[in-house]
């Protein structure tokens, strides 16, 4: 009975987390849980979300969940590719007035893809939204997660630990099917922005 107190009092926590940061409680966090205990679940988050913040403000959101986002694909998690790409989307929209090239929808489409054609279709799309300078962050993320390099920057060692830290939160969506729910950034709570997406996206089927 106490460890089912436990987990609750924990899930409570990063879901309240979770509403803070992004205006939603993470479908994930009852899964990350149910899979590492309640202790050892917020201790993760204490030792890992700090960095991944500073990595936010130092790469860029964009960029950051770029990263996130082929990670998570490599991997074959759904429920993170997902909601990363939907906050490039957004960050897109905000930054240039139109919508990204690449609909997170489109998702499932990209699981299992191998390293090479990931890679081609992600330049492919970061070419039409004039977003060449992120070439080289799919090159180092892709690298980066299939072990091809070690890093050899600042920058590299940021995506280095989102590797490393999305390795368990992918492994957990996958292994729980958790299903996607909104966009993993600040972003998520303008309901004006989101409402304009939506707008986009439908006069774009």
């Amino acid at each position: 009975m106490a460890g089912r107190g436990s987990d609750r009092f924990a899930v409570r926590v990063l879901e309240r987390i979770g509403q803070q940061l992004w205006g939603f409680p993470p479908r994930l966090m009852a899964p990350i849980v149910a899979r590492l205990g309640a202790w050892p679940a917020l201790g993760w988050f204490v030792r890992n979300m700090p960095r991944y913040e500073r990595t936010l403000r130092i790469l860029g959101p964009l960029r950051t969940h770029l990263a996130c986002t082929l990670i998570s694909l490599f991997n074959g998690c759904r429920y993170c590719s997902t909601g990363h790409l939907y906050a490039v989307e957004l960050i897109y929209l905000e930054q240039r007035g139109s919508l990204f090239p690449l609909d997170a929808r489109s998702v499932p489409q990209w699981i299992g893809l191998p390293p090479t054609e990931l890679r081609r279709r992600m330049v492919d799309v970061l070419q039409q939204a004039d977003l060449h300078g992120e070439v080289r962050c799919v090159d180092a993320t892709l690298a980066l997660a299939s072990g091809a390099q070690r890093p050899v920057d600042a920058q590299e060692a940021r995506i280095a630990h989102l590797v490393k830290m999305f390795r368990v939160l992918n492994d957990v969506g996958i292994a729980h099917s958790v299903e996607p729910d909104e966009a993993h950034d600040p972003l998520n709570k303008d309901a004006g922005l989101k409402a304009r997406h939506h707008e986009l996206r439908g006069a774009a089927r």
